[in-house]
């Protein structure tokens, strides 16, 4: 018996092969990531500059800026996300907590995971004939949130769905032993405990947000000025019917005109952007970890 001890086992050849390729594969990730952005750093830095992020581009200045489009990709991002988060964060409560298992609930999540599969052009295309054509919002930017709500959703509701399944069910059986209702151990115990990874989704989708190209060609076109503030700044309202191109359509119609220091310069602002994401995401994950 003694000597079937997990201690006296002797390391097998095939082993130390697996570990070599473990540590081969990682090593290649991050030689591919820091190849990455050392070139597109490398290529980019020269662009970036205060007048790059400060103006837009015109022929008649003979400046090239992408302050627009920055402004562009927060207004879509703030508009997809205040539309998008309740209703994932809501159909996942209702999935996880009120749905009796069964038929309607494998089709609900069955659904759920072929939005998230399908290609993003696709769902460019329908929401130019939808969303632009039969409610006649055109090419705007409240188009291109909408379109990309549909897109997201997947990714917020399922997040949600795996946070919720985490937080022991003797968390639910505590709280209704007590007296507290469903919807009140729902918001003060479920929630707070799933939302580091409630939030990783919210994130996620952010970084999907701010990469999506495709869809928003179709969607919120490609306009690059901003916003005209009035007195009261109903111009900021005014901007959501309007079209606006964010950066990373920007960046294609730089490569596509040839102008390729300005579009590593878009890709390093991209960079940062993604990076600067990460960086919430640990810091909001690693406080309502503490918290908890």
């Amino acid at each position: 018996m003694h000597n079937n001890s997990i201690y006296n086992k002797r390391p097998r050849p095939f082993d130390g092969l697996v570990h070599t390729l473990i540590y081969l594969c990682a090593g290649v990730s991050i030689f591919l990531l820091i190849g990455i952005v050392g070139y597109v750093t490398f290529r980019g830095i020269s662009s970036i500059s205060w007048s790059f992020l400060t103006t837009v581009p015109s022929a008649l200045n003979g400046t090239f800026g992408v302050a627009g489009n920055i402004i562009n990709t927060l207004y879509i991002i703030v508009i997809t996300l205040l539309i998008a988060v309740p209703f994932g964060v809501g159909a996942a409560i209702y999935l996880n907590e009120y749905a009796k298992p069964g038929r309607i609930v494998r089709i609900i999540e069955f659904t759920t995971e072929t939005l998230a599969g399908i290609p993003s052009i696709v769902f460019g295309l329908f929401g130019m004939v939808f969303f632009g054509l039969t409610l006649k919002l055109g090419y705007s930017i409240l188009t291109g949130s909408l379109t990309l709500v549909l897109m997201v959703l997947p990714l917020i509701t399922r997040n949600t769905q795996e946070a919720l399944k985490t937080v022991p069910n003797s968390y639910r059986s505590g709280a209704l032993g007590i007296g507290a209702t469903k919807w009140y151990m729902i918001r003060t115990i479920l929630l707070p405990s799933a939302m580091p990874g409630i939030i990783t989704g919210i994130i996620l989708s952010i970084g999907r947000i701010v990469g999506e190209s495709a869809a928003l060609l179709f969607t919120a076109g490609s306009g690059y000025l901003l916003p005209k503030l009035g007195d009261y700044g109903e111009g900021l309202f005014e901007k959501i019917l309007q079209p606006g191109g964010t950066l990373t359509i920007q960046m294609y119609l730089s490569m596509e005109k040839a102008q390729y220091d300005e579009a590593f310069g878009i890709a390093l602002v991209l960079l940062i952007i993604v990076f600067g994401i990460n960086l919430i995401t640990k810091y909001l994950s690693h406080k309502f970890n503490v918290n908890k």
